[in-house]
This record gives C-alpha cells, sequence and structure tokens, in this order.
C-alpha cells in the first residue's frame, strides 16, 4: 500500500515546476501601479554587523546600498539566516578576505521600490534572495539557468566585485537591492523567517537530490543533522526515499525520526556501520569538518554516489584510500546550491510539501553569541535573525 505522506519522484518534482510556472505568471499583474506608489530610489542607508578581522568579533557598520537601476529591486530585509558559511568566509578559511565585510545569503523580506522596468515584482512583495545576485547571462550554463554554475563566475551576494569594483555586502543587514533576475518570491504559505534558509540550506540539498534521481525505492544516507542535513532529510522522505541519518550525535536521533528518517546510525569512533555495506544508493554528506570518507563510501551500492555539500577548512581536505571507490564502481561528486529557477522551483515545492528549516530567531546583535553556538555544534537547527528586533 502506497503511504499517502510520500510523493512520487516524478510527481513531487513536477509539482515544484508546475507551482514555479503560476507563481511567476500570477505575480505579474498590476506592478505598474505598485512601483508607482513609490518614490524613493535611493540610495539606501542600511544598517549591518560586519567582521573587521579574521578573529574579532562582528561589530555594526552604517553603509549605503546603491540607487535604483531601472532592472533593480530595493528590499527590506526582514530575517536572514545564519550559516557555517558565513563563519569560514569571515575566519579566512576559503581565502582572502576584503575587509569589513557583511556576510549572509539567506535573507526575505518585502519589495519597497521597483526600478523602471522591472517586470516581475512590486512594491510590498514578499521575495528572498540567496548565494547569488548577478551572472554572465550569456554562457551555456547561464543560458540553461545554472546560474551558479556560470563558466565566468557569477557575483557573490557577498565579497565578490560588482559593476562598479566595490565589493558585495550581504544580508546580515537591513536593506539590499538586487537586480529582479535574482530575487525569488516567497509563497504566502511560507513563513518569511522560515524562508530566509531554504535559500542556501534548502536549494543546497534539494539540488543534488533531484540531479541523482531520488525517489521511491531509493536507499539513501544523509551524513550530518544540521543546518543542511535536516532540510535534507525532509526532502528525501518527501520523495518516498528510505532514509538514514549518520550523526556523531546521540541526542539527535529523536530529531532525525521526526524529520523523516527511519533509521539513525551513531558515528562514533571505532563505528564501522555493521551490517550496512553497500546499502545506500546514494550519501549527501552535509558535514562542514575534514572526516574520513572512507568509512562512508563502502556503505555505497555498486555505482552509488557519495555527493559533498559541506565545505569545511580549504587547509583540512579530505582524503580516501586509493582502492575505495575502485571496488564498487562509486563515485564521489560535488553540488553547488541551485540556479535561479530551480531555486524558485524548491521554494515553491516547500510550501505545497510543508518543507520548513526548524529555527531559532535572533536578534541582529545577537549573532556573534549564534556563531559561537554554530561551532560549537549547538545550533537546532538554523539562526535566523530577526532585523526587526533591537535587541
Amino acid at each position: 500500500m502506497s503511504d499517502p505522506n510520500h510523493t512520487s519522484r516524478r510527481d513531487f518534482f513536477r509539482q515544484a515546476a508546475t507551482l514555479s510556472a503560476a507563481a511567476a505568471l500570477s505575480g505579474s499583474s498590476s506592478l505598474a501601479a505598485q512601483q508607482a506608489e513609490t518614490a524613493s530610489t535611493g540610495p539606501y542607508s542600511t544598517k549591518g554587523m560586519a567582521g573587521y578581522s579574521p578573529k574579532g568579533p562582528l561589530r555594526p557598520i552604517n553603509f549605503q546600498r546603491r540607487a535604483l537601476g531601472p532592472k533593480d529591486v530595493a528590499i527590506r530585509i526582514l530575517y536572514c539566516g545564519v550559516c557555517h558559511s558565513d563563519i569560514h568566509t569571515i575566519h579566512g578559511d576559503w581565502g582572502d578576505v576584503q575587509y569589513p565585510l557583511v556576510v549572509g545569503h539567506e535573507l526575505a523580506g518585502k519589495v519597497i521600490a521597483a526600478g523602471s522596468s522591472v517586470a516581475k515584482f512590486g512594491v510590498g512583495d514578499r521575495v528572498a534572495v540567496g548565494t547569488m545576485v548577478d551572472s554572465c547571462r550569456h554562457c551555456a550554463e547561464c543560458l540553461r539557468g545554472a546560474e551558479n554554475y556560470c563558466e565566468n563566475g557569477n557575483t557573490q551576494i557577498y565579497g565578490s566585485k560588482d559593476p562598479s569594483g566595490a565589493t558585495t555586502q550581504g544580508g546580515y543587514s537591513t536593506f539590499i537591492v538586487v537586480d529582479e533576475d535574482f530575487v525569488l518570491r516567497v509563497p504566502n504559505a511560507i513563513d518569511l523567517a522560515e524562508a530566509a534558509p531554504l535559500l542556501c540550506s534548502g536549494i543546497t540539498t534539494y539540488s543534488p537530490l533531484r540531479h541523482w534521481s531520488v525517489g521511491p525505492g531509493s536507499k539513501v544516507a544523509i551524513a550530518g543533522l544540521g543546518g543542511l542535513g535536516h532540510v535534507a532529510v525532509q526532502f528525501a522522505a518527501k520523495t518516498g526515499a528510505d532514509v538514514t541519518v549518520i550523526t556523531t550525535s546521540p541526542e539527535k536521533e529523536a530529531d532525525a525520526r521526526r524529520f523523516g528518517a527511519r533509521e539513525v546510525l551513531i558515528n562514533a569512533d571505532g563505528s564501522a556501520f555493521a551490517g550496512h555495506k553497500r546499502a545506500f544508493d546514494f550519501i549527501l554528506d552535509t558535514i562542514p569538518y575534514q572526516h574520513d570518507l572512507n568509512k562512508f563510501i563502502p556503505l555505497l551500492r555498486r555505482d552509488g554516489t557519495l555527493c559533498r555539500v559541506g565545505v569545511g577548512k580549504l587547509t583540512t581536505p579530505n582524503e580516501i584510500g586509493q582502492m575505495t571507490t575502485v571496488l564498487a564502481r562509486t563515485s564521489i561528486a560535488g553540488s553547488n546550491t541551485g540556479g535561479v529557477r530551480e531555486t524558485q522551483e524548491m521554494l515553491d515545492l516547500c510550501a505545497l510539501q510543508n518543507i520548513r528549516p526548524q529555527i531559532t530567531r535572533i536578534p541582529m546583535t545577537g549573532v556573534n553569541d549564534a556563531w559561537e553556538k554554530v561551532i560549537a555544534k549547538q545550533a537546532r537547527y538554523r539562526f535566523v535573525m530577526d532585523m526587526t528586533e533591537e535587541s
């Protein structure tokens, strides 16, 4: 008998695509009238929390967002998720940083103004922005809707150079101005605070599960139950896959089952996962620390894939033995967020399937304490800054 809580993989992803198309059509009415209501074209005075060095705490910063261009959307940021990637960036784990830098790539808010040529959004619309704010628009990857793999390098929401040569600043702030083509519509069914983390933890896990055709009959392991992993479990379970969570935290077992896992393996020192050799078709590895991949790869069936989405310090790479992938023709892969179209598809599907991150709201000034908890693996499971709270 089929489980009514599970959707076939084909239906699961078809629902997302259908909802995305409907949302695009419904959002285009009366935009000109809405845009005419706003007189403010910027530049916009903005408050934020910035990193000024690799080791010091984030401190307040005041800066300006650019004035509206014809295709720009000005957004009052109401919520921004706290991702471990933000911490790695400020700490210099992923390369040199030009300080001060405002990080944050999981933001949600409302449109306060729109440029004269904007066709997709109007004042008051509920919107979100993820890791990218521009790309070349003409390479093969951009043309197929995979701007995250832009062959000429996309413009990241923070730490990139914009057309003026300035360093882009992210979502730990109160306003942002973004080209409409990189703005997402948030369905009314999703609370804006819960929408914010989906712009990273959601799309980063949805995209590889979709690409590797996870669905009914798939046996899937999610390695790591953190900001990424707890959303990945929900996506995989909703497709009808048989989901196992691998975690170093025994106290998370009940949460793993609540999110949809059927089994939990505790990754303790010396554990060999007896009885699970060649058990899984696909492993999604969300762990952002150095760890032993030689323990995970033998759990894959022949021709199975382990996909890495958790990225830690570049100076502490994971290594594997020379025979690890040879014995069962297994593969190690990676996946990097998703394109704009796929991200909208993911948001619409979350609204339909009631997939939500588990969040803890904090004021913007509470971000340093939140970072300490993320590093100590105490987040349950995503901190979200509420920009409307003062302290």
